[in-house]
This record gives C-alpha cells, structure tokens and sequence, in this order.
C-alpha cells in the first residue's frame, strides 16, 4: 500500500463505530497487513501479547485497547505505560505501542520516544506517524504535517471519480482539461482558507448551498463561479454573473480564462468535492503537496501515490552549495552595515533560478522560499521589515515535459509567494498584492533537450513575450521569458531523468543524439541526464551561470567518464562542488531510494571546489580541493584508460577458459551422475567448471576437460560421443575461421587460459553493489575457471588480499562502472590499472596473513554460499572482522592510517594513479594478459 492509500484506510476506520475487538486488526489492515496475516494473529498463533486483550505483531506493534470509564485519559496512559514495560514488548522487538478506548489514543514511537497524544477521532491527522509500519520510511517534514498525504488522498479519489463519469475528460484531446480543471479547484480550496476569498469557505459553501443534492446541476454551480472569476468587477453585470458568483474576486493570470467547462459530478464525486474542502487548505506546503499532487494525473504514477515527496534536506544539498550558501555567507559578513545588506538584497533580486527538469516546481518553491528568507532578514536589519519584495516568482523559471505538473509548479510557486508575504509581511498586506495574479508565463511546457535553455532564460531583457495571455495555458512555443539582468547571476538545478542507455525511448535516444552527434562517436553509451549537463554547459558559455544536478554516478563512473567529461570541461567549466554517493530518500517504501551524486559545474576559477561526503561512521565531510576531477575524486584531471599488462607488480589477470560449445562440453551435477566416460574414471575426464554466479551462489558444474588425445580416441560411450558430434556441428557453422578450425578438435576448449593445475584466485566478472567488498576467492587445484570470470593462476596468497579489500572495490566502482545495478569488473580495467604502492616482503607476508584469516572465516561458516556471507545485512561477525583487519593492514600501507572514507581512499588511489602513469614514474611491468 501506499501512503495515500493507508491515510484513506486509517480515515474510514476513524469514522465507523468503534469496536474494541476488532480494532486492532483494522488498524494492522490499515497498514497493509494481508488477510492471512490477520487471521493468524486472531487466532493466537502469531500474536506475541502477554496483556489481556492486546495484540503484538513481532517487530512491529503492541497494541491494547482499555474500557471506557472515568478518567479515561489516565486509563489510557496507563495502559500504555503497561504496554511499555511488558517483557513481550521487548522480546518481540517492538517499534510501537498504541493504547485506547475508543475515545482518547496514546502511541509512542519506542526508537526515537515521539509520543501521540489526540482525541481517537483525529488519529488520522498522525498517520504519518505510524508509516513506518507500512516499511515506509518516513520524512519529517510529512510526520510533523501529514495535511499534504491527505489532500491528495481525497483529491485523487474525486479525480477518479470524476473520470469514470467523464471517460471522454481521460482521452488524450482533453486530458488537459482535466488537470487544468483540479489546478483551479486546487486554487479555490487554497484561498477560501487563507481569506483570499471574502467569507467563511466561500467555494465550498456556495457549491453546498446552489448545487442539487443529487449532483445534477454541480458542474453548473463551478462553471459559473470559475466565469465570475475570470470576470472583471466593473464588466460582471453586462456578462450576467449570477449574484451568489459575484462575491468571488477576479483572478485573472489566466487560471479561469479560456473554457469554463466543468465535468458532470456523481453524487459520491459531489461528496468528494466536499470532503475535500473540509480541510483546512492553510497547512498546505506547496513543495511537498506539488510533488504528491503531480502522481494523481498520471495512470503510470498512481500507483505510487503520495510517494513522490523529495525532501527539503536533500533539495539543498544542491541549493546549498551552489548559491544559498554564498548569500548566507554575504548576508553574515554584512553584519548591520547598510551599503552592504542594500548590495546583497540588490544582487538577489538580478538572480535567476532555473530548473529545466522541474516537475511540480520543488526546487524552485524551495529556491524561493530560502530566498525570501533571506531578505527579510536584510529587511529586519535594515530597520525596513514588511517592505515589499523584490524577488520575483518570473526569476524562478522552469521547463516541464508534462503540462499537469508544470500547472502545479506554477500554482505552487503562487501559493509560496503568498505564504512568504503573510509570513514577512503580514497578512492585510499579503491579500492587498495578491490578486489579481498577472499573466506572465514562466514555467513553460516541453522537452528540455529540445528547447534553447536561452529563450527561457536569456541574460538581458525584462519583459515577458506571450502569443497567449494565459499564465496556465501558454504553448511552448509561444514562451519566450526574460528579464533585466545584465551582470546579473542565473543558478541552473534539479533532479532530471536518469535513464541509463539501456532504458531510453527511441525519442530519447533521439534527444542525446541531438545535442551530441556532433561532438563524439560515442554517444550512445551515455545516460539521458547527460544532456542535462552539456545544454547547461553550453548555456554557461553565453550566461553568468553555474548548474547542479542530481544524477546516478554512472556518469561519473566507468565507460561514460571519458565521453561526457572532456565535453564539459572543454566548454570552460569545471566541477565547483560534488556531493558523493548517497541516497536519494523519498517517502519511499522498502528502502525505494536511488543512490544519487550530486554534481555542479561553473567557469573555470570562479570558486573553490568543494566535496561532501560521508565518512564511514556515517557523519558528513566537506573538503576544499585545488581540482576535483571527472570520477569526483580531489586530484588532477585524469581518464583512466585500458592496459594491457598491470601497472603495479602484481600478478597478471586473465580471463577464464571459453568452451564455444553450444554447452556440449558443460555438464551439470544430474548429467554428470549420468555420464559414462568408459574405460576411464570421471574424475580424470572431468573438471570443476567455476564461473562468476556458480562461485557467488555456491553452484556445481563441470566441463569435459582432456588434454591428451589418445583418451578421446578409446572412449566409446554413445553420451560422450554424442557430445563430442554436437561440439563440432556447432563449430563448423561458426562465423568465424577460427572456431571453424577447432571442429575437428571438439573435446578441447575453443580458449584455454589455465589448464587448472594449481590453485587460482577466481574474480567474478559481476557482483551485486550492495556488496561492502568484492567476493573473490580460491579455487582448488584442477577447477577449471569459466571465461565469464578471471583468474590469476599460481599467484601469491596477497595478490587476494588486494582484490577483497575495500580499497579495491572503490577503484572498481569508479573506473569499471556498473552492468545495470552491479559491479562490472573488467582486468584491463580494474586489475591492471589499481594502484599498488612498493610491498617490502613483509608487507607481502602480513598481506598473506590477513588473506588466510579471510578464508578461514568462509570456511568456518560452510556449507554458507559466498552469497550468504557477503550479504550486508547478515555478514559473520568473524568474516567481517576478518575483513576489516586487512583493510587496516593494507590502508597502513598506503598512508600509515586507516582512510576515513571511500571519497578519501579515492583520492589516494588516484594521486598514486597519477605518478605511476606518469612518464617518468611509469613501471615498466612486462607481464601481458590476453
């Protein structure tokens, strides 16, 4: 369930009568728990409660429900005072307790000790508080106001409502219309509560008052008052605006202009309407409601209703740093002195944000609001509070590909604009300015990767150019945008579309090929937010700009590294700031956050660079840098590139053996049982075959693995011979002469890398990122490796614990990069470029050491699959010691000292890089992989 879905259950449960017997079980259904789930707690089978009448869900909730009586509010805090200190809470491991009885609720939080305390009919404005029982993780800014969960939990059941009486307002020819019709609703609702409207809930009333019971004349009742709306005073009587509309005051900015068309409501769509203007419409955040509300219009969306909330701390980890910090840092400096605040307040009113990605408008309701804050404080000092802004919502500009969600940013931005002047200036003056709003267009509607960012958002000019005379409704190509601001400053942000290559539309595709076709061969390997960068870096060529956006790191990883950021550099801009991997936490379910960087781009020089991390106990690092290159590391700019033979001295890596079968020389453990390889035993004619998921997951195939000719010549069994036909078909049809050649040889391997004589360290090609280190291992003697992995054959014991250090792994993520969401190892890349400082021998023995106590932890733990052990959540306790000693054994090496974090292990790995490729510090290695 999500959590619009939760709100409305835990509402309807709030609204039936309360029985003490089955409430329990309803909350818990409320909160998702399946049917099944349900009746084994009733029956007692799964219900872990050592109270009379309670109910324990096993690591989730103790809940009881007490008799009604005097002093019931003491009965109830009693009761849950019993609950906190039932033995069973805490052996069950409880994360909540909740008591009551039908008339007050008690709950408490037992991590964090947040308590609810409310009449029981009102527990549904916490429900944020109880997500967690749902595995949503919770955002506080949603558990302290969950106002915007419930707002679009009622709008969407109206909007869907409203749909299945109007299918025609679902096509694609009116879709539009539909969401243009809840972008004024949403409106009304808004300003009925906030006083924008004269009268007490002016909008819903009159609807409730001069609309039929039975629904049938609503859609008139709206009509009329979105056309009193759109109506000047003086000109209403001549248009005949009936008396109970002409209360309402004229909006104009072409929100009511236009169509007055209205869907024909049901009696439950009435209902609906009405119930949603119920609440109280002045708790509203419009960057948290927008980005909710922008899932309700879209069918693919729904499904993750009230999901799609960013949170502020996360939107300005990009603000922050590239420019609310700086104007922090100005505003500290200008202490009282007047000159200088008058400055600042004139440099912030000439700056531009600008999000060509922005969806609902959250980073720019956010841009705006710090913004704001901002000033009035300059205000405060300069003894001129309450004066009127000089910040206008037309310097926050945006370009949307969906018509709905770029309506609401607009309206959110409105909506913010109005919420900072009651704040700073106080109401009488907030509604003197608000209304009527102005038509100027400045979120416009399109395809970023097709629109000249300078039409939207030019350097000079103060004038807004429409077509159109409708701030909702313009068309994109009717937009042109702009403003004064010569010398002024324009701060590009958001959150674009990530898309790796692999999942991009043909118009995508189409998208990249554009902007890049004419800059390198290689686009096509690129992710969609790349385009994203380039269009801002070739704005930054014509604008005083800098940019920051959320991306995956794939764009600062692997194969994309030296495709994209060579481009960039090469338009003048460097990267002034980067956040390093992290999550992008919404209020998402099960974990749902994407692992994000943050990356900002500005003119050469024009600031220090700066990069945030965290350090491996979880706290927040920022660091100076002189240059932070392309893989986010603070270095020089550097591209790693393939090698052939390794760069330090270790031993060489090549790829395991590659049968080109058809699988006739493979047999799994059932085949093997039944093969017969007479006269001789199996054992000399087969080989244990380890590729990369048989060695992770534990799994058992084998090869036919003969090297001497004369034993294929006396095997006679139709299995093998069989076998053998199926070999040299398949390679005589092959492309190419190579392969061809080896037909009449089919019992020998098409490539042989290692014959399996002695032991091999075995690296698997892919490996699972959720993995704290790389889960290579040793093969005994006569395993034969699968060429979908790599080997190191009769290699020293230490060169394993290079590979199985968290030194290593970071290495691979940055310059290897990803297959989908794991690991790609590659040897000219991961192996043959690590670098390694000089190992004296006793570096090499403690090394050794250390690899030793690793697989001994593995062993210790048999018949545990290299899966089971390097699982993250449940790793041994020995193996992860194991492994922490020799990442303390081996980072001593290279600086004396553990590293604090893998941002700190990178820099050194590619300060080293560096040197040893280096002409004159080159290592000239003469050990060759294939």
């Amino acid at each position: 369930m999500n959590a619009v879905e939760i709100e409305e259950a835990i509402s309807n449960l709030a609204e039936q009568a309360f029985d003490a017997a089955s409430f329990p079980y309803a909350f818990l259904e409320a909160f998702g728990n399946k049917a099944t789930t349900i009746k084994r707690l009733q029956s007692g089978a799964t219900n872990a409660s050592d109270i009379e009448g309670g109910v324990l869900q096993r690591s989730n909730i103790h809940i009881a429900v007490c008799a009604e009586g005097p002093n019931c509010e003491s009965r109830v805090t009693a009761t849950l005072n019993t609950l906190k200190a039932s033995p069973a809470t805490t052996k069950a491991k409880a994360k909540f307790i909740l008591a009551t009885d039908g008339i007050n609720l008690e709950a408490e939080d037992l991590a964090s000790g947040e308590t609810v305390a409310c009449d029981y009919k009102d527990f549904p404005n916490h429900f944020g508080f109880f997500l967690p029982l749902a595995g949503i993780t919770t955002v506080k800014q949603i558990r302290d106001n969950t106002f915007d969960i419930r707002a679009t939990s009622r709008l969407n059941r109206l909007y869907v409502e409203l749909l299945r009486n109007n299918p025609d307002w679902g096509t694609s020819e009116r879709r539009h219309d539909m969401n243009h019709f809840m972008a004024r609703l949403i409106f009304c609702f808004f300003a009925e509560d906030t006083d924008i409207f004269n009268g007490d809930n002016l909008f819903t009333a009159t609807i409730e008052q001069m609309s039929a019971k039975d629904s049938s004349n609503t859609h008139e009742v709206i009509s009329e008052i979105f056309r009193s709306m759109n109506t000047k005073t003086a000109d209403r009587k001549k248009e005949n605006i009936r008396s109970w509309a002409d209360g309402f005051p004229y909006v104009n900015g072409g929100l009511f202009s236009g169509s007055t068309e209205v869907p024909r409501f049901t009696k439950i769509a009435r209902s609906y309407l009405l119930h949603v203007g119920t609440l109280d419409w002045k708790q509203i955040n419009p960057d948290i409601f927008g980005s909710m509300i922008q899932a309700v219009a879209d069918d693919e969306e729904r499904g993750a209703l009230g999901m799609h909330y960013t949170s502020v701390p996360n939107i300005l980890k990009v603000l922050n740093p590239l420019f609310l910090d700086d104007l922090r840092e100005q505003l500290e400096q200008a202490e009282d002195n007047p000159r200088k605040l008058l400055n600042l307040r004139k440099r912030m009113s000439n700056i531009r944000v600008f999000d060509p990605a922005c969806g609902s408008g959250n980073f720019l309701v956010i841009a705006y609001k710090q913004m704001r804050e901002i000033e009035a404080k300059i205000n405060e000092l300069r003894g001129e509070k309450g004066r009127p802004s000089d910040i206008s919502l037309r310097s926050f500009r945006g370009i949307e590909l969906r018509d709905f969600p770029a309506e609401i940013a607009r309206l959110a931005l409105i909506i913010a604009e109005y919420q900072c002047d009651l704040l700073y200036r106080g109401q009488k003056l907030a509604l003197a300015e608000f209304l009527p709003l102005d038509t100027e267009n400045w979120i416009t509607s399109g395809n970023a990767l097709e629109i000249d960012w300078l039409s939207v958002c030019p350097p000079t000019g103060k004038t807004v150019k429409l077509a159109g005379d409708d701030l909702f409704s313009a068309p994109t190509n009717q937009a042109e945008v702009d403003f004064e601001n010569e010398g002024g400053e324009t701060y590009i942000c958001g959150n674009p579309p990530y898309l790796g290559s692999t999942w991009q539309s043909k118009e995508q595709k189409a998208d990249l090929e554009k902007i890049f076709k004419e800059k390198t061969k290689t686009w096509k390997s690129l992710d969609y937010v790349a385009g994203w960068f380039m269009k801002a870096a070739e704005y930054g060529k014509h604008t005083n700009s800098a940019s920051a956006f959320v991306s995956t790191n794939s764009i600062c990883q692997g194969q994309q590294v030296p495709i994209l950021w060579p481009l960039i550099f090469n338009t003048g801009h460097e990267i002034s700031f980067a956040h390093t991997s992290f999550k992008w936490a919404n209020l998402a379910s099960h974990n749902a956050g994407v692992t994000v960087i943050i990356v900002g781009i500005s003119g050469a020089g024009k600031r220090t660079p700066r990069i945030y991390s965290i350090d491996d106990n979880g706290s927040p690092m920022v660091k100076e840098a002189e240059n932070v290159n392309a893989y986010l590391v603070s270095g020089s700019t550097v591209f790693v590139e393939k090698r052939s033979v390794v760069l330090s001295d270790v031993s060489a890596m090549e790829r395991g053996n590659g049968p080109v079968d058809n699988g006739g020389l493979l047999l799994s453990s059932e085949e093997l049982k039944e093969s017969d390889f007479y006269p001789f035993p199996i054992d000399e004619i087969v080989r244990p075959f380890v590729g990369s998921s048989d060695f992770i997951r534990g799994e058992l195939r084998y090869c036919i693995w003969i090297n001497d000719p004369d034993k294929v010549a006396r095997i006679k069994t139709d299995s093998f011979l069989t076998r053998l036909r199926s070999v040299s078909e398949f390679r005589s049809k092959s492309s190419k002469a190579a392969t061809r050649a080896l037909a009449d040889e089919p019992h020998r391997f098409s490539e042989i890398r290692n014959h399996g004589e002695s032991p091999a360290i075995l690296v698997p090609k892919v490996s699972s990122e959720s993995r704290y280190y790389l889960p290579a291992g040793l093969l005994k003697s006569g395993a034969i490796v699968s060429d979908n992995a790599f080997g190191l054959y009769d290699a020293p014991l230490w060169n394993l614990s290079l590979l199985t250090s968290r030194l290593h792994l970071v290495w691979i993520a940055t310059v290897c990069g990803k297959m989908k969401t794991d690991f790609r190892y590659s040897n000219t890349m991961g192996w043959n470029t690590f670098p390694v400082p000089s190992l004296t021998e006793k570096n090499k023995d403690d090394l050794t050491r250390c690899t030793e106590d690793i697989l001994l932890a593995r062993e210790a733990h048999f018949p545990a699959t290299i899966a089971d052990l390097y699982n993250p959540e449940k790793m041994p306790e020995d193996l992860r010691h194991a492994h922490e000693r020799n990442d303390e054994v081996l980072e001593r090496i290279y600086i004396g000292r553990r590293f604090k974090n893998d941002t700190e292990r990178l820099e050194k790995l590619f300060d080293l890089y560096t040197k040893m490729t280096t002409p004159s510090n080159k290592m000239n290695s003469k050990k060759k992989v294939s």
